[in-house]
């Protein structure tokens, strides 16, 4: 029974987070933004870290006391978040070669995954959840039927099995069609040096010429990626922060192209969701 109990706080806690991270980044770029790494409105970095609390909080009579500092309390919530955003950082980047957040313009920051300022935040996060949200969901257990945990624990588990597979194959294909895009506009993009640099006397001419109408090929370009893709693999998209080049595209000439055409597909992406 605890770990179905476990289990329905984890996704009550992950939908907490969703709510927060979804109305954060809304009201930030002004525009709804559902947040989240899969399809329902969870985020699980969030439900993991406040029942790992929960389990640590709660195992050791001193630390729940509340004669227990509560700096050494911001102290343990700090440290805690920071593991976890680095590790699932680091995770979703090997996995998917993509960062739903990057942190690399922030100051103090380790690789971009994790940075003092946000993690302070998590840290006083962490205060108000272990002094206050923690014990009041933990007060709904005496009133609460076991077998209702395992009910609702079965349900969600099932829920989330399928959010998570349908995750995958979307994200799996979003990644593809991101490596199509990159290597087709290579190859365009190499054809046409080859043409221009088989006629000497027109170099000069044909560079310039390319250079006024670089832009708007690559914005017809992207437009038509842009618009193969499902609305679900657009959502996906726009909560990326920044893709990382795979081992195909890890050589320098291909990876400078390979972030501004990813960069520009998101924009394209933005857009397109907000014309709609």
């Amino acid at each position: 029974m605890i770990i179905a109990q476990y289990f329905v706080e984890f996704i009550f806690y992950s939908f907490l987070g969703w709510i927060w991270e979804s109305i954060y980044c809304s009201a930030k770029e002004r525009k709804w933004a559902d947040r989240g790494f899969l399809f329902g409105p969870i985020c699980p970095i969030y439900g993991a870290c406040v029942v790992a609390a929960s389990i640590v909080f709660g195992s050791f009579s001193f630390l729940s006391s509340p004669d227990f500092p509560v700096w050494a309390t911001f102290i343990i919530c700090y440290l805690g978040s920071a593991v976890a955003e680095f590790s699932t950082s680091w995770v979703l980047e090997k996995r998917f070669h993509a960062r739903w957040w990057d942190y690399s313009e922030v100051p103090l920051n380790i690789q971009g995954r994790v940075c003092v300022p946000v993690s302070i935040g998590f840290g006083l996060a962490g205060v108000v959840a272990v002094r206050f949200l923690i014990p009041t969901i933990e007060g709904f257990h005496a009133v609460v039927n076991p077998a209702v945990y395992e009910i609702l624990a079965i349900v969600f588990a099932g829920l989330i099995g399928a959010d998570i597979a349908l995750t995958e194959a979307s994200l799996s294909t979003l990644l593809k069609e991101v490596e199509k895009m990159h290597e087709e506009f290579n190859v365009k993009a190499q054809a046409k040096y080859e043409k221009i640099a088989s006629t000497p006397k027109l170099i000069e001419q044909k560079i310039i010429e390319e250079k006024e109408l670089a832009e708007l090929k690559r914005e017809q370009f992207v437009k038509t990626y842009a618009n193969k893709l499902t609305l679900n693999q657009k959502r996906i998209l726009l909560g990326i922060q920044k893709f990382i080049p795979t081992r195909r595209t890890t050589d320098e000439e291909t990876a400078s192209s390979f972030i501004p055409l990813t960069v520009a597909l998101r924009k394209k992406v933005f857009e397109l969701r907000k014309g709609e």
